[in-house]
């Protein structure tokens, strides 16, 4: 009888192990390759979402997503969802007083009409795309911001883990 009564045991142990195994318990944890479906909210409004699209794929501890988001999956399960909420320095960090930059509005073709708040796709020096807001229209010059876009700006994530690797 108690010999019965160990090999129920042990086999008990061996299927909450073998769960494990086939990754029904598998934690996000650093190396992990892992999927997720995500709704970003700033301020209130959805900002961008995987909904009707692929999941978001990343490798965890790579740095391949946001540090303040990535930090906070760390021990996620699959099926997991999870609001996370993210601050601006854990973002894209706070808005950067000297990446706005004043320039002749001569640097511009003449039929160009701008107003505050355009995006304007602009070019280095090297010829790569660096992506512009225009923040201010001056007589003679133009202020455009080249912060990212959400820098200065607290994230809300809806995140749904949907597989670890």
């Amino acid at each position: 009888m108690r010999y019965l009564t160990i090999l129920v045991s042990l086999s008990i142990m061996l299927m909450a192990h073998s769960t494990t195994v086939e990754g029904r318990t598998k934690m996000i944890e650093k190396g992990e390759t892992v999927k997720f479906d995500y709704t970003l909210t700033v301020d209130g409004q959805t900002v961008d979402t995987s909904e009707g699209k692929e999941p978001l794929k990343y490798v965890q501890g790579e740095g391949n997503i946001i540090p303040g988001l990535e930090s906070q999956m760390i021990g996620l399960k699959e099926g997991d969802q999870k609001k996370i909420s993210v601050s601006a320095k854990d973002a894209y960090g706070e808005m950067n007083p000297e990446l706005f930059q004043e320039v002749p509005k001569t640097i511009l073709p003449p039929d160009v009409e701008l107003k505050p708040g355009m995006m304007i796709p602009l070019q280095t020096k090297e010829g790569k795309p660096v992506p512009a807001v225009v923040s201010e229209i001056k007589e003679e010059t133009i202020v455009f911001n080249f912060n990212h876009p959400l820098a200065g700006k607290d994230l809300v994530f809806d995140v749904k883990v949907v597989d670890i690797q």
